[in-house]
């Protein structure tokens, strides 16, 4: 058996398409046929080369659903249900170690210093080399965590539960407090925004604000369940910070999400923010240019939870499964784009150009 894949050879140049033959699988490892593969704006800035991580050659993709073809061994998913042949799985992006300090005891492993990930730091060069998305088949580690996925549901809408939505479960999950009667804004209205807006909702937010520049996704953002939607191309900074004072009897947000994959956002963010709430920035994913904050003003004396969000781990995966599948026709909507393997230099002009919501390799 063989399969075609995009493959990332040099920065800044496009994709190549190669072929590889199917390697035996190792112990207790998983052969996929991929059914989808999400495009991230991670994947663009890795293809441009500003991702730290990223070794050549690799094949993208670190967003997948696919079919189990062949299993080595046997195979539960995080449910307790085993895995067969035919089964339709969706899975952890990165692979921990298990026995570093952030695995075992600070109870972190999104932090593992050891962590292997799909699509972004596992070169196609290295055994058993098909381990990216951006391929017909890829071969899944015994290590990779799973989850059965119902074969009713469009696997271009859920795939983005592996990366967007699991972050944004994460997020949520470092509150302290319930959303229950609190005021969000949620900043960016990209599939991370648009994630965040029907996770606050189903939390229990009761108002939620979505501050965008483009219309139609401020548009489906209110689908998601957004309350309030302000255009940042149409508005002041002034005018969004009166917006949010007008709304919370002078206070502001009780919570700000960062979900535009900009720095510079947090300096909106933490104007928009009432003392004693809470930022999390769950988008800036990449290494950017610093930016200039007061500290006195807007952390210490507005006394703030500034909290950093960085990837996710089972626990958040289970939770964004399950909330797209609660949600399926919303996320179905979220999905703007769908082209075949062989068009991924497309695709992630697509997303360069933001001509698209969220772009997924479909394969037949």
């Amino acid at each position: 058996m063989k399969s075609k894949a995009m493959v990332l050879e040099q920065f800044n140049k496009p994709l190549s398409e190669r072929e590889f033959d199917i390697p035996p699988l190792p112990e207790d490892g998983i052969l996929v046929k991929l059914l989808a593969s999400g495009v991230c704006g991670s994947d663009l800035h890795m293809a441009k080369g500003e991702d730290p991580r990223t070794p050549l050659p690799i094949i993208l993709g670190h967003e997948g659903v696919g079919e189990i073809v062949q299993i080595n061994g046997r195979k539960r998913d995080l449910n307790g249900e085993e895995l067969n042949v035919g089964d339709w799985v969706i899975w952890d992006r990165g692979i921990v170690c298990n026995e570093c300090f952030w695995c075992k005891v600070a109870k972190q492993p999104y932090l593992c210093p050891n962590r292997k990930i799909y699509g972004i730091n596992l070169s196609c060069k290295d055994y058993p080399h098909l381990l990216g998305a951006y391929s017909e088949y890829m071969v899944l580690f015994r290590e990779t965590q799973m989850i059965k996925v119902p074969k009713s549901i469009d696997p271009a809408s859920i795939v983005l539960a592996g990366c967007s939505g699991a972050t944004s479960m994460h997020g949520f999950d470092t509150l302290t407090e319930p959303l229950i009667g609190k005021t969000v804004v949620v900043q960016g209205a990209g599939p991370l925004g648009v994630f965040c807006v029907v996770a606050a909702k189903s939390l229990g937010a009761s108002t939620v604000v979505m501050v965008s520049g483009t219309k139609q996704r401020l548009d489906l953002a209110k689908e998601a369940g957004a309350d309030l939607l302000i255009n940042r191309h149409e508005s002041s900074l002034e005018e969004r910070i009166a917006i949010l004072q007008n709304l919370t009897h002078n206070r502001g947000a009780d919570v700000v999400i960062e979900a535009s994959g900009s720095s510079n956002a947090l300096l909106e963010g933490f104007r928009l923010l009432r003392r004693g709430g809470t930022y999390l920035v769950t988008g800036v994913a990449v290494p950017q240019q610093c930016i200039p904050v007061d500290v006195y003003q807007d952390i210490v004396l507005k006394n703030i939870d500034l909290k950093g969000v960085w990837v996710s781990d089972a626990r958040h995966l289970v939770q964004a499964v399950d909330l797209v599948i609660r949600h399926t026709k919303i996320f179905e909507k979220l999905v703007t784009h769908r082209l075949p393997l062989s068009q991924a230099n497309e695709a992630l002009r697509l997303v360069e150009e933001r001509q698209a919501l969220k772009v997924v390799l479909t394969f037949q």
